[in-house]
């Protein structure tokens, strides 16, 4: 039979836990970038090689993009704050083994660490979010600060760690975790509540646990062999297999166990396999941003960390924008789908423009109006893709529901890190290959070149994006306005979702 919708009175102090939320929300999703501008200054005064110097981002995102099915799962069978605490505290003490890192692999060990407490913690940050705001026009507000902070944090650690390493020292990107964990940690002890009847009685499903976690490793790891060794290399090659087949294996195993870890109804259902496959290739768009812009701001245009980090401040705004003023105000009012498209689309347009990047373009007329539209885009397209990812689903379920998010999230990031730095430094060779008579050409030509090319691929990646949407979520849903729990709890929903 189907559940009957929660009537629980609303969390009287829900807007100070969404703050405290959003803390560790930001603490998790910066981490991802400030720990690259700091890597120069990690590697002169650790010493370690090229090859290690990758493994200092990828040893994060294994770990994180691996576990977070199992981390979502865990905080619907033994509480979300409980599991909320827990990645909080657990992230702080990796956070500071990995400032007071002494050697390679003390670092490389405490970034793993991070990867495995965020798995716990991000998924349990969002689905305390769809727990707490269940319905109405709070629930689509919630959402729309939830995703500004999920939106911008790439930036601000871009902007934040530009700060630390020129004024402290690079060990403090690290070290200033506590200080956010802390304050998380405070403040969701006292604010961040969630009702008994919310939990998942069920037992862990150990074997869903460990084929899903290995097959995303495997995936997560695949493309970052890819990038490294390139795509027909053996390794990366064995790693997809692996991937393909233990992923299929989980899932066969999830259609017959009696507790799945992730019911398959969660990614079944056509809105939320939407909301999914949008994310994870707009993430595709939004690393290509992140990262050729970094590059191209400081290698061609010559500006320090510190002010490459400024110069994505009109993206951190145009986010801002798209998730609190133009998302969230047409929630429950517009159509999911008529926020999204057009959100994907605007977002493909900001990206279009930097397709015409050159050594000398000027960042005022031409990039900054291009990671305006990117964050307006990107922002106006995020907020409705997580509610939707979340709405309708019971309550127990919410966490691993807000853990496929997050995966989205991580597959796509490496996807895109993997695929475009490919493309990009392929195009790169080329262009310096068809200019071998003049000695290769100009240098930053020939990687503005490479940027370029990859920024046209993201462009028909965010316009796929926007296609997926379009076909896959229903025409006539709306964000955020039907209290979650009303699945059935053995078929997929379909949610028709009131206005």
């Amino acid at each position: 039979m189907p559940e009957t919708p929660s009537t629980t009175a609303p969390e009287p102090k829900r807007w100070k836990a969404l703050a405290f939320i959003g803390i560790a929300q930001l603490m998790v999703v910066l981490d991802a970038t400030i720990v690259n501008i700091a890597l120069p200054q990690a590697q002169a005064d650790l010493q370690f090689s090229d090859a290690n110097r990758q493994w200092v981002i990828t040893a994060y995102s294994l770990a994180f993009g691996g576990l977070l099915i199992a981390g979502g799962r865990l905080g619907d069978l033994w509480g979300r704050q409980r599991v909320f605490l827990t990645g909080l505290i657990g992230f702080a003490i990796a956070s500071a083994i990995g400032g007071a890192a002494v050697n390679t692999g003390m670092l490389l060990g405490a970034r793993a660490l991070q990867g495995v407490f965020a798995a716990l913690l991000a998924p349990a940050a969002l689905s305390l979010v769809a727990v707490t705001f269940p319905e109405g026009r709070e629930r689509a507000t919630a959402f729309g600060v939830f995703s500004a902070i999920a939106g911008a944090g790439g930036a601000v650690g871009l902007l934040l760690g530009g700060v630390l390493t020129k004024y402290v020292d690079w060990r403090w990107c690290l070290y200033v975790n506590i200080f956010f964990a802390v304050v998380a940690v405070t403040g969701a002890v006292f604010f961040v509540h969630e009702h008994d009847e919310q939990r998942n009685g069920n037992r862990l499903d150990v074997p869903g646990a460990v084929l899903g976690t290995a097959g995303l490793v495997a995936l997560v790891y695949g493309f970052s062999r890819a990038e490294e060794a390139g795509w027909g290399h053996a390794t990366t090659i064995a790693l997809f297999i692996a991937a393909a087949v233990l992923l299929t294996a989980f899932v066969f195993v999830e259609q017959r166990v009696a507790a799945p870890l992730l019911p398959l109804r969660v990614v079944t259902d056509r809105n939320r396999a939407g909301a999914f496959l949008g994310v994870g290739l707009a993430m595709i768009g939004m690393f290509a941003q992140f990262l050729f812009l970094a590059y191209y701001f400081q290698l061609v245009a010559g500006y320090s960390p510190l002010t490459n980090g400024f110069a994505f401040l009109p993206h951190i705004a145009g986010l801002i924008v798209g998730t609190t003023q133009i998302a969230t105000r047409l929630s429950g009012r517009v159509p999911v789908r008529r926020i999204m498209v057009p959100g994907l689309l605007t977002a493909a347009l900001g990206m279009l423009l930097l397709t015409q990047l050159t050594p000398d373009s000027s960042y005022w007329s031409l990039v900054m109006p291009a990671t305006v539209l990117l964050g307006v885009g990107m922002g106006a397209a995020f907020m409705p893709a997580m509610t939707l990812a979340t709405q309708g689903i019971r309550p127990q379920d919410a966490g691993v529901a807000s853990a496929m998010v997050n995966t989205s999230q991580q597959v796509g990031g490496s996807i895109g890190t993997a695929l475009l730095n490919t493309i990009a430094a392929g195009a790169t060779t080329g262009w310096i290959a068809g200019r071998a008579a003049d000695a290769g050409g100009d240098p930053a030509q020939a990687a503005v070149h490479g940027y370029v090319t990859a920024f046209w691929w993201a462009t028909a990646i965010m316009l796929l994006a926007a296609l997926i949407v379009a076909v896959l979520v229903q025409p006539d849903d709306r964000a955020a306005d039907e209290p979650a729990g009303t699945e059935d709890a053995g078929t997929p929903a379909t949610p028709a979702l009131a206005h």
